[in-house]
């Protein structure tokens, strides 16, 4: 059964990266959506249940781990047209300021860095639940969503289309599912 009261949960927690996703969805060529996660990053939270605002996140995503589905196309984000990994091989997120909005609802704000630009990106949360697992770890979950202009990092890389438009929106779809352990 999950544990609901927010008090009890305050402490230190570290990401449990073998049960949570950090994702994004792209509009391609104007017409369907192409999904990609990465599946390297680490991150600790540090929840006050008394008073959320004093919560807060840090991750560091290694930008080599992206995966589309796609080795051609990882292999492009990967390169000198988006990511450049050579030259930055990590992005992080650093919170700033954490709210409850009521119910299960909270936001987080934060700086994230990508390309060495860093710039504000709020993250819209919803508690999932707290529970005691199997193998006696304390758990939290999360789930976020937000969306960012990938232009404003600097990440400017396009194709026109014959038929109008162009290769990759701007707009990117950013989603978390995060399970943390509470740390002992």
């Amino acid at each position: 059964m999950a544990n609901t009261d927010l008090t009890a949960l305050t402490g230190d927690y570290t990401i449990d990266t073998a049960h949570s996703t950090i994702g994004f969805t792209v509009r391609h060529a104007m017409v369907t959506n192409v999904k990609g996660k990465f599946l390297d990053f680490s991150g600790s939270l540090h929840l006050d249940g008394g008073d959320p605002s004093a919560s807060s996140a840090s991750i560091d995503v290694k930008m080599e781990s992206i995966d589309t589905g796609s080795a051609d196309r990882d292999g492009h984000l990967k390169s000198a047209d988006f990511f450049k990994t050579d030259e930055f091989p990590t992005m992080t997120f650093r919170s700033t300021s954490a709210e409850a909005l009521g119910g299960e609802d909270y936001r987080i704000t934060g700086d994230l860095t990508i390309l060495g630009t860093t710039k504000p990106l709020t993250i819209d949360l919803e508690f999932n639940g707290a529970a005691k697992d199997p193998f006696g770890n304390e758990r939290v979950g999360f789930e976020g969503k937000a969306e960012i202009k990938r232009s404003e990092w600097g990440l400017t890389w396009n194709a026109a289309l014959e038929t109008g438009g162009v290769l990759i929106s701007d707009k990117i779809k950013l989603n978390f599912d995060i399970s943390a352990i509470r740390n002992a």
